[in-house]
């Protein structure tokens, strides 16, 4: 069986956690968007493991692990991944591959995107990362493949090209001095003598697996609405989040898509900027952040945090072919009071049930909430659904009918083990 995991928030709903349950029972897993301004966090024991890049399948012995042509690559960033992974025991070496068709982060990127959000008046919250700058460049048909690393030929009229472009925008525009070629040329060929065990066909590679029954797993980052093209646009990444960017970004063809499961927390968070409609105000979030730990894998930022929005888990499972959904970090509501859910936006005197694409309406909108009663804290962690508290199962009942999809997981903490099964 080949399945999606999509995220149907804002990103960071806790698919580390769900891709590493469910990577136990897959033989590939498949990262096909991003780069590393997303990060996934799982948690096996006392250790805890932050994925920027690598599937976090990996820690499954035995499981190909593969960076799609969808994703866009920081060198040193994976360099420090697989580092990471060799101090911890973690052997990889047959068993991680890396698309050749994927594209290449270069330090201009970074230097660009950081450039670019310090001059807008209008600030994006980008990560600085170069993720959208590399992504530009991939459509403007001017980007640096690994494949293009591990020829120097190749390599070095790319790069010449692309510098005597960048250094002009960077030295007229920005009053910033530019980049030596010979610097990031030498280094970027060392970059691809490193990683040349790991590139090959992996369009190949997933075609033949799907030829042999095998089961794989298309792991996306960030959420639904960070897509560049069905998100909060501008506020969302460069790449496609949905489900159909597994596709795109993998090289499956999409009639071998068996499944799509989404993952969403039991409340909202979003980084950065960006509208937000059911956001909680200052001091509440404050306190639930605290308690949820909301604070970003890969930069740190703190999270904002809202009662859970119902019009944009439906648009998800919508726009993703959504059939079943885990619930995450059911356990950061409980001991509260009440419980809300976001049914619709009123915006003007205007009802809508239906997420709008008007960035003014979502930026001025009013949430409309179904309030229902909370649940106190459980002593011991429950083990099945049936050993939730009857308010939380009310809750979930009521996500589960919104939705139109059913409820197969909820995580009640970080560890593998905390975790129901519906």
């Amino acid at each position: 069986m080949n399945i999606v995991l999509v995220g149907m928030q804002w990103g960071d709903e806790g698919k580390g956690k769900v891709i590493d349950i469910m990577s136990q029972k897959v033989d590939y897993i498949v990262r096909y968007q991003g780069g590393n301004n997303a990060g996934h966090t799982v948690v096996v024991g006392d250790k805890q493991y932050i994925f920027h890049l690598i599937p976090s399948g990996i820690l499954h012995p035995g499981k190909i692990c593969c960076i799609g042509n969808g994703v866009v690559i920081d060198p040193g960033v994976l360099l420090t991944e697989l580092g990471d992974l060799r101090k911890n025991g973690i052997d990889f070496k047959r068993r991680f591959k890396i698309s050749s068709l994927a594209h290449v982060i270069m330090p201009y990127h970074k230097n660009l995107d950081r450039l670019r959000e310090a001059k807008r008046k209008n600030k994006i919250g980008t990560t600085g990362r170069g993720i959208g700058p590399c992504y530009a460049d991939k459509i403007n048909r001017c980007g640096i493949r690994m494949i293009d690393l591990l020829n120097p030929v190749v390599l070095r009229a790319k790069l010449k090209d692309n510098l005597k472009e960048k250094n002009e925008i960077f030295k007229k525009v920005y009053q910033h001095p530019g980049f030596s070629f010979k610097e990031i040329y030498a280094q970027y060929l060392g970059y691809g003598e490193l990683f040349s065990p790991y590139i090959c066909n992996t369009a190949a590679l997933l075609s033949k697996a799907v030829a042999r029954k095998k089961d794989i797993l298309l792991e996306g980052a960030q959420g639904t609405f960070l897509d560049i093209d069905f998100g909060t646009y501008p506020f969302v990444t460069s790449s496609s989040t949905t489900s159909g960017g597994a596709c795109i970004g993998t090289g499956i063809s999409p009639d071998k898509i068996d499944k799509v499961v989404g993952v969403c927390k039991a409340y909202t968070t979003r980084v950065g900027e960006g509208p937000f409609p059911t956001e909680f105000p200052a001091p509440f979030g404050k306190v639930m952040r605290d308690k949820g730990n909301e604070f970003g894998a890969t930069t740190g930022r703190p999270r904002r945090c809202g009662w859970f929005d119902a019009l944009i888990a439906k648009e998800s499972v919508m726009l993703n072919g959504i059939t079943e959904v885990a619930i995450m970090k059911m356990d950061v509501l409980d001991g509260l009071k009440e419980v809300k859910i976001c049914t619709a936006y009123k915006y003007k005197g205007k009802i809508f049930k239906e997420f709008p694409s008007d960035l003014e309406v979502l930026t001025k909108a009013i949430p409309v909430y179904k309030t229902m009663r909370g649940w106190p804290h459980q002593d011991s962690k429950p083990r099945s659904f049936k050993q939730l508290h009857h308010c939380a199962r009310t809750y979930l009942a009521a996500l589960q009918d919104i939705l139109g999809a059913k409820i197969t997981m909820v995580s009640i903490g970080s560890a593998r083990k905390e975790s129901v099964f519906i």
